[in-house]
């Protein structure tokens, strides 16, 4: 048999054995479609191993034989805002709209490791996320919502692990067996220095905490997933699709290493190392960006990285339509945009996937445009017959020579990160590549040129630089009281008023002790949330130790 027949014997055998969802496979006029397509039986097709088989190594096709017919992608809308209360009532109306996991949004103090009564913090509590104090706002956020019956997703990085530990501590008040906790946490702190500029100590110090948290959840809590390297801030910053691929997939490999140097096995660490992933308005090449990601990720695990199963060499990843490509003008229009974003990422074969709402770009979404970005996703999933196929625009010359080119230009930019190493590897060429400001720079030009295309009216946004005439009225956006940063330093006073300040002392300097001695650090951190210690207390103490950093100007 040829090569192409092979594999479409393996994938069969596969496909036989998989458990497919109880839907109607067929088109909306009742024909039967196949669950793959491929080259007709018996021919050959060079490089066809490349592209492949869905659920087949390089996984360019999908991760899964039956593709979305044995589980369609989770619906994880990104939201938080106000107290937890609030974003509380938030999430149970978009599970009781059909969410099928939650992803906390926080706001810009915890994002910087600050209490609600910091100085810093004023004006800005709730306002772009959930305020998250300490273990007791966890408790609330996630009061009703059984931790142990749902995964959720919680995007921050530079206070990732002491949120963590807070999240684990209402885990445990719920009664949950924190071992079956299922979940992602962000922690990514390289793409911070890169582009979004939230870290909260020195780069080492970082990474230790990471690699902690690497040890612990592989021991402890085998299914939870401890880091999800996003490529999403670096694409919202400015760069192109490649760049957003190469620095995402680099970050991973230095991750990978970073597991490797604790002597962890990469077959059984590596399963937790997920992605995020932006899906913006170029609707082939953010699918054939995709599927390069999963042929790249798989390759380098296995011949670089030594990863024997395929669970090892899998890129699972959550998508977000790009916040980037929505615009205050005509902010209708986004709905549209929102639309074709989700579709790429789904073709993609997206693992979960949130929907920006409408009214993003002017406040946090609306409960109606939160309401309508989580329909998008419905729609797409229930009504477009997408999911009936594996990889339905496998094999479409544009899209194979995309995925092709992108890949390409992927690996000539890891190989300038790794010519910035000092000894060889992909973490060094990243740290060198962070403290030189390449980074930044290879970012901030491709933005300008960005910028100029529009400003040439080479590039076109509608509403912005064509088809400017509207009929349109001003969009009603959600506003967040000054009141609930009010209450909110109310209740952490009332709080610190109330816990045992004596644990709260023997917690903290346990923890310093654990700084300062190389031990792992997730047992007393956990200790000193479950004690009410709060976030910019446990930072606070962290960065006495570790100290600040302050990245080099680059022009």
């Amino acid at each position: 048999m040829s090569a192409v027949s092979d594999g479409q014997a393996r994938w069969q055998q596969r496909y036989d054995k998989s458990r497919l969802r109880d839907a109607d496979f067929t088109t909306l006029s009742g024909l039967a479609v196949d669950p793959v397509y491929g080259p007709p039986e018996g021919s050959v097709v060079p490089g066809f191993e490349r592209i492949g088989w869905p659920g087949e190594y390089p996984f360019t096709r999908g991760l899964y034989p039956a593709g979305y017919r044995g589980r369609a992608w989770t619906i994880r809308q990104f939201s938080g805002f106000g107290n937890a209360v609030q974003t509380n009532e938030r999430y149970k109306m978009l599970l009781r709209a059909g969410g099928g996991g939650l992803s906390v949004a926080f706001d810009m103090p915890t994002l910087m490791g600050r209490d609600s009564d910091d100085p810093r913090s004023l004006g800005e509590v709730g306002h772009c996320g959930v305020a998250i104090d300490s273990a007791a706002d966890m408790d609330v956020l996630f009061s009703g919502i059984p931790l142990a019956d749902i995964t959720t997703s919680m995007t921050i990085s530079g206070p990732a692990v002491p949120v963590f530990c807070m999240y684990l501590a209402a885990a445990r008040r719920q009664g949950a067996d924190p071992g079956k906790l299922n979940g992602t946490l962000q922690t990514d702190i390289f793409k911070e220095y890169i582009a979004q500029k939230e870290w909260l100590f020195p780069p080492e110090p970082h990474l230790r905490l990471i690699g902690d948290l690497m040890e612990y959840c592989a021991a402890e809590i085998p299914d939870y997933k401890p880091l999800s390297v996003s490529g999403y801030h670096i694409r919202e910053a400015g760069s192109t699709a490649a760049q957003e691929l190469a620095f995402t997939l680099a970050d991973g490999f230095g991750y990978a290493e970073l597991g490797l140097s604790r002597g962890l096995d990469i077959d059984v660490f590596g399963p937790g190392l997920s992605f995020f992933f932006d899906a913006h308005i170029d609707f082939f090449e953010e699918i054939a960006k995709f599927r390069a990601a999963r042929r790249i990720w798989a390759r380098w695990m296995r011949d670089v990285y030594g990863a024997t199963t395929e669970r090892a060499q899998w890129l699972r990843f959550h998508t977000q339509t790009a916040g980037v490509s929505l615009t205050a003008q005509q902010p209708d229009n986004n709905v549209v945009r929102t639309a074709v974003e989700a579709l790429a990422a789904v073709l993609g074969g997206t693992n979960s996937l949130h929907t920006n709402a409408l009214d993003e770009v002017l406040a946090l979404p609306s409960e109606k445009a939160a309401e309508i970005a989580l329909r998008t996703q419905q729609v797409i999933m229930e009504e477009t017959g997408v999911v009936n196929v594996a990889d339905p625009l496998g094999g479409s010359w544009y899209v194979e020579s995309l995925t092709d080119q992108l890949e390409a230009q992927a690996e000539e930019i890891f190989a300038k990160i790794r010519s910035m190493s000092l000894d060889g590897t992909m973490t060094s060429g990243i740290l060198q590549g962070i403290e030189q400001g390449w980074f930044m720079s290879e970012i901030a030009e491709a933005s300008f040129s960005y910028q100029r295309q529009l400003e040439k009216g080479e590039k076109k946004i509608v509403g912005v630089n064509c088809h400017t005439d509207t009929v349109e009225k001003p969009v009603e956006i959600l506003r967040v009281s000054h009141e609930v940063e009010r209450a909110q330093v109310r209740e952490l006073a009332d709080r610190r008023a109330r816990r045992d300040e004596r644990a709260v002392a023997a917690a903290m300097a346990a923890l310093t002790s654990a700084a300062r001695s190389g031990a792992n650090m997730i047992p007393p951190m956990l200790d000193a949330a479950m004690a009410e210690a709060t976030l910019g207390e446990i930072c606070t103490a962290l960065k006495a130790e570790w100290g600040s950093y302050f990245e080099s100007p680059a022009f």
